[in-house]
């Protein structure tokens, strides 16, 4: 009897979070912390499941954040970022995304633009 309330609550803890799952970032590309010697002109942002971008922005050191516009408006597991030219130096891409279940869901990543190297 003791066992079975035991398994009980661990298929619904199990059930409660699988229900509350968010949207969450499998990679990117660039890479989360990755060093480029080109700056990239889009990044990919591959989530679990389909997600809306609400917002994003970019932010050079701790220089100002800057809106990233022309954003995709479909909900997709993979959404490109157009990014504007960027300098050498390194940068966080923080955004707002909406998952299935119509949580928002802010994240970032890093990656910086290397110096091109003296011949």
């Amino acid at each position: 009897m003791k066992s079975t309330r035991i398994l009980a609550g661990l298929v619904l803890s199990l059930a409660a979070t699988v229900a509350l799952a968010h949207a969450h970032l499998k990679k990117a590309v660039p890479a989360d912390g990755a060093v480029v010697s080109t700056a990239p002109a889009t990044v990919v942002l591959s989530f679990s499941e389909p997600a809306h971008l609400t917002a994003c922005w970019i932010q050079k050191g701790d220089g100002p954040k800057q809106k990233v516009t022309g954003l995709p408006t479909a909900a997709s597991p993979d959404i490109t970022v157009p990014l504007p030219q960027l300098e050498p130096g390194t940068y966080v891409l923080s955004w707002n995304v909406v998952g299935d279940d119509t949580h928002v869901v802010p994240g970032q990543m890093h990656f910086t633009v290397s110096v091109p190297a003296a011949n």
